[in-house]
């Protein structure tokens, strides 16, 4: 059994009706360019591709025997399908999390979207 997730329905108003007009526009884009932070930090920010410290990744990979050396690209790859994995399983536990009227994730939303859904069987019983 799947579980299907919510998505947005998208206005189909041009954007001149929904946003104003382009004076307007040019305006919030300055406000918004002026209140963002400069510097180092903001183009390390900026250039982030991946949410998980991409250190701790290799370190982590370097834990298996099997592997002695690991390229920069593969481990970001690793960090990159593990934030689609992380984010997948959230949102399916989501759905049970909202069935029963709560916006916070517990462990039996997870436990839930890991019985029900085929793709997380491989996950059943590792969080006993």
């Amino acid at each position: 059994m799947s579980v299907a997730v919510a998505t947005p329905v998208l206005s189909m108003e041009p954007d001149s009706e929904r946003c104003g007009s382009e004076e307007e526009n040019r305006s919030v884009e300055a406000e918004d360019r002026s209140q963002q932070p400069t510097g180092p930090a903001a183009a390390a920010s900026h250039s982030r591709l991946s949410k998980l410290p991409l250190t701790r990744i290799k370190a982590l990979m370097k834990t298996d025997p099997d592997v002695s050396l690991a390229s920069q690209e593969s481990v970001f790859i690793i960090a990159k399908a593990t934030e689609l994995f992380v984010e997948m399983i959230a949102k399916d536990a989501l759905v049970y999390a909202q069935q029963g009227k709560r916006k916070t994730l517990q462990r039996k939303d997870l436990d839930n979207a890991i019985e029900a859904i085929d793709e997380f069987a491989f996950l059943e019983g590792t969080l006993d």
